[in-house]
């Protein structure tokens, strides 16, 4: 890595309504990707200034940015930077660097479904922009146009997915969530956390429990340090104490995020949701997932076909630096799970809230999407 390639920096401020925002493109297409490590949370706050393609897919697979909608931004800027490195004198010469650079991040992370959405669209500016014959950089400018207006969709769908959502949550309420869904995760606002925050906007006093999230811990670290940020009163909870809660009354909603939603309403989340869903139905308690409508995947049928990431052995038997578990034990680490639809109460949207049957729901949003894109 060239000692140019990451710098530290001051990085973007939180936005107009107080949420941190967790990356940026700063400057034209010479400029470079801001980046919050947040590997480092909640202990140090530190921006990376990402000029390199390698940087971003390194970043994408430490965690130094995740969540779905997150990475797909990402990425966007991501191919930006890698085509940039080419310097493509020709049209085909940009066409077999779109090719590698879209191949090197799609292997960054296999679950998120953002990510493959993201390439796929800005696969397809690229080619508009080659029909109408646009030099190289003409092409570098149409396409970081493309990832900032990718960028500025998600907050629009995040403060969407908010507005709908509040309306499910009274005042009062505790909230149970799983693993960071918030501004963290997203370009925007957050999945999960904005219909939090749209229900705080409104006046209603809601409190949440932040599942700590083994073995990374992104309730802990990352969900409880954001809420803390915007003032909202959260309760880091032990993830083995989840059926404690609900079985006391003291969880009135679960609302989660989503990694991919399969075509029949199955849905891939950090490991753990769904055992968080089970307990949910087995207390009588509404079980929400928040998603805009690029992290549902029309082309897988259910879960059983969506890629489960198997993430490194040490997270577990040495997370940070602690050792935990003997040498040389195997480990079983994947960083998602698959929760069955039928656990699942409803789906927060941008459109609004889709409900069971999700199958034909579910078909219903992509044309709609169709129709209105």
């Amino acid at each position: 890595m060239s000692s140019g390639s990451v710098r530290k920096g001051r990085g973007p401020r939180p936005d107009a309504e107080g949420h941190m925002l967790t990356l940026k493109w700063v400057g034209g297409s010479g400029g470079y990707l801001s980046l919050l490590d947040q590997t480092l949370l909640p202990a140090r706050v530190k921006y990376l200034r990402i000029r390199e393609l390698s940087v971003v897919i390194d970043a994408i697979r430490r965690l130094a940015v995740r969540g779905a909608p997150a990475i797909g931004v990402a990425a966007a800027y991501g191919v930006v930077l890698g085509l940039r490195e080419t310097a493509s004198a020709s049209a085909a010469g940009a066409r077999r660097s779109f090719a590698r650079v879209k191949k090197r991040l799609a292997g960054s992370r296999p679950t998120a479904v953002n990510l493959f959405w993201s390439l796929d669209r800005m696969e397809a500016r690229a080619g508009a922009l080659e029909e109408e014959g646009a030099s190289f950089p003409e092409l570098l400018r149409g396409l970081l146009d493309e990832a900032i207006e990718i960028h500025a969709e998600d907050q629009r769908l995040c403060r969407a997915i908010g507005r709908h959502g509040q309306k499910l949550l009274r005042s009062g309420w505790s909230v149970l969530t799983h693993c960071n869904a918030g501004a963290l995760a997203t370009g925007g606002m957050g999945t999960a956390l904005a219909v939090i925050y749209s229900a705080v906007e409104k006046g209603k006093k809601i409190r949440v429990f932040a599942d700590e999230t083994r073995p990374l811990l992104q309730g802990a670290r990352l969900t409880s340090w954001e809420l803390r940020r915007a003032g909202i009163d959260v309760t880091v909870a032990c993830d083995n104490a989840a059926a404690s809660l609900m079985g006391t009354g003291q969880i009135q909603c679960v609302v989660v995020g989503a990694d991919r939603i399969a075509s029949n309403g199955d849905v891939a989340n950090k490991i753990g949701t769904y055992g968080v869903a089970v307990l949910a139905r087995e207390h009588d308690i509404p079980f929400y997932v928040a998603a805009p409508s690029s992290t549902f995947d029309p082309h897988t049928a259910s879960g059983a076909g969506i890629p489960i990431e198997q993430r490194a052995s040490i997270e577990v038997t040495a997370g940070f630096g602690t050792k935990t578990a003997p040498p040389g034990v195997d480990v079983y680490n994947p960083a998602f799970d698959v929760t069955p639809a039928r656990y699942v109460t409803g789906f927060i949207t941008e459109q609004g809230l889709l409900e069971p049957p999700f199958k034909r729901n579910i078909a219903r949003l992509f044309r709609t999407a169709a129709t209105h894109g």
